[in-house]
């Protein structure tokens, strides 16, 4: 099964641009969106053959997730049921025979960091939310989850540490999760690549450049990998200042 996500930094603006193309040229099993920047009445997408989800911030045109499926879920849920941190439509969850697939959009640090504390509130939130899917049965989480783990995920790591998303706070989180039984599966495959990025700023002609993170992901449970068949990122995609990445699957049950 082949599994597509990407933040799209607006879902209207993206439809007016070549989403449209972009989605049915991708074919995907399950199409994970982030940062939709709407309400479900906003738009009216055509999608024959797939499922619709939503999960809108209370604030409008702020942050926001949608998936599209060829498979209707056994169940659906939004949000990760703590207060503090369900409103901002950050997540989605499917649940499937074999898995739980999670779309998720980090909370950003901010300019100056002002968000940290709320983005550390989050993260231990986040992954206890996880770990209890996790008990009942296996993980899929994509989406942009706003940290280039490692100095290799990054273009320019020393001018950017203590920056939002490259923070030793941000970073040792995201090995915490992995520690947990979690897979960073394009790493599982190509553990060495660089110059690999799936966000690039807007200014200073970045993505001319690949001055580049890699902040979007597919983070999959231990225990998925010898069903893992590929994973990497469409960086030939454009239409937001992400791109879309990829997983693919064997021998997984809806």
């Amino acid at each position: 099964m082949k599994f597509i996500s990407w933040n799209v930094n607006g879902l209207r603006a993206a439809v007016r641009h070549d989403f449209m193309t972009t989605f049915k040229d991708l074919n995907a099993d399950f199409f994970c969106v982030q940062e939709t920047k709407m309400q479900p009445d906003q738009l009216t997408l055509d999608l024959p053959g797939y499922q619709q989800y939503f999960n809108s911030a209370e604030r409008k045109g702020y942050s926001g997730t949608a998936v599209f499926t060829k498979y209707k879920p056994l169940n659906v849920t939004y949000d990760i049921g703590v207060s503090d941190f369900d409103h901002e439509g950050r997540v989605i969850t499917l649940e499937y025979q074999d898995f739980f697939l999670v779309t998720c959009y980090t909370p950003n640090s901010g300019t100056g960091l002002k968000r940290l504390d709320f983005r550390m509130g989050w993260e231990a939130a986040f992954q206890d939310y996880l770990d209890a899917l996790n008990a009942k049965k296996p993980v899929i989480l994509c989406g942009d989850l706003n940290v280039a783990h490692e100095e290799i995920d990054i273009r320019n790591p020393k001018t950017n540490h203590k920056n939002a998303g490259f923070t030793d706070q941000e970073r040792e989180q995201f090995t915490h999760l992995l520690k947990r039984g979690y897979t960073d599966t394009f790493r599982y495959f190509y553990p060495d690549a660089t110059d690999k990025y799936s966000w690039w700023s807007y200014r200073f002609n970045a993505r001319d450049r690949n001055a580049g993170w890699r902040i979007d992901y597919f983070v999959t449970s231990d225990t998925l990998r010898p069903k893992l068949a590929s994973a990497g990122i469409k960086d030939q995609i454009y239409g937001s200042d992400h791109c879309p990445i990829f997983l693919t699957t064997s021998d997984l049950h809806v």
